[in-house]
């Protein structure tokens, strides 16, 4: 320390708090929001703490000073708990006789309120789908929008709530619907419904979930104005509400005697507990095949993937994509599967 000058020493500290930041980040996902809710909101910033460190190292590796060392070596130790949060490798792309592909999408109500000042998004959307023609469709904040023809789909099942405007979620498919349900979470209009597949001789149960939301307005004037403990208080009780929505849907995954697929807005990162107690075992499809940042979510400062399709073991992932398409606040993704 004492070769640096006065400017350097600040930096230096600064990284030291980053660095600590991104660490203590590393045990977020083993600690319940329900016992440590405020602790938890640290995961919201992982990817920038994850983006800060490189920058840290990257500055004190063109001075060719040594404290490079604390953010590659709290860097490392991410990579190696969690995975890259950018993938550069390239998308895995194979074709397989038995390929089919699952897309998930957060259609905000197909823009019902013109969130998007623009005309004719719903019909955008129906288009990209189209064109883009999964064999299974996850939507969260489905509306039955007037102008919406999803027919191409031959089978359906959707669950709804509200009065003036009905909401939900919903799961289409080319595949016949032999067995589909709700899983109910108390105190909120979110959900998890679930669909029995029959793909050749496979009986495949595909889950779409919608954990609740930490209603953040990404605005950045509106963050200005929000109250800081009013705003903490509202995130953390959500984590909460995540928490409890979890567990219940894990109680009715364990019941399952299919190969699955879990598609789904949860409304948190791959850095939380929400996200590491739903995945379990299963495999993220991103991380198998995708690359980038995967980013699902339209926040304006970081990267940010809180919408996932993650699969049974018995899946091949034969592909994976994230769509820029900007006809929501959230971007579409799109896996390739076969059973081997």
């Amino acid at each position: 320390m004492g070769k640096l000058s006065f400017l350097n020493k600040i930096i230096y500290w600064v990284n030291v708090l980053v660095a600590l930041l991104l660490l203590f980040s590393f045990v977020l996902p083993f600690l319940p929001p329900k016992t440590f809710a405020i602790l938890a909101v640290v995961n919201l910033g992982v990817s920038l703490l994850i983006i800060l460190n490189v920058l840290f190292f990257l500055y004190w590796l063109v001075k060719i000073k040594k404290q490079f060392l604390l953010s590659l070596t709290v860097l490392v130790i991410g990579y190696f708990s969690f995975g890259s949060l950018y993938k550069f490798s390239a998308s895995k792309k194979i074709e397989h006789p038995n390929n089919f592909r699952v897309m998930n999408y957060n259609v905000r109500l197909f823009n019902l309120y013109e969130w998007i000042p623009e005309k004719g998004v719903e019909t955008k959307i129906t288009d990209f789908i189209k064109k883009e023609a999964p064999d299974v469709l996850c939507l969260q904040e489905y509306h039955p929008h007037k102008n919406i023809d999803l027919s191409f789909f031959n089978h359906k099942f959707e669950k709804l709530s509200g009065n003036k405007a009905k909401y939900g979620q919903a799961i289409f498919s080319k595949f016949p619907i032999v067995n589909s349900g709700s899983i109910e979470f108390p105190n909120t209009a979110n959900n998890a419904i679930f669909a029995d597949v029959v793909n050749g001789k496979d009986t495949i149960r595909v889950y779409n979930i919608h954990l609740e939301s930490l209603r953040i307005n990404t605005n950045a004037e509106s963050l200005q104005k929000e109250d800081s403990e009013r705003l903490l208080n509202r995130v953390s009780t959500s984590f909460k509400m995540q928490q409890s929505q979890a567990e219940l849907f894990l109680e009715h995954k364990a019941q399952c005697p299919y190969k699955m697929v879990i598609c789904g807005d949860f409304n948190n990162t791959a850095f939380s507990y929400v996200y590491r107690q739903i995945k379990g075992d299963l495999n993220d499809a991103f991380k198998e095949a995708g690359n980038g940042f995967g980013r699902t979510y339209d926040f304006k400062f970081f990267p940010v993937r809180i919408d996932f399709i993650l699969t049974d073991e018995a899946f091949a992932v034969n592909g994976f994509k994230t769509y820029d398409q900007h006809f929501s606040d959230h971007y579409p993704i799109r896996t390739t599967l076969s059973l081997e």
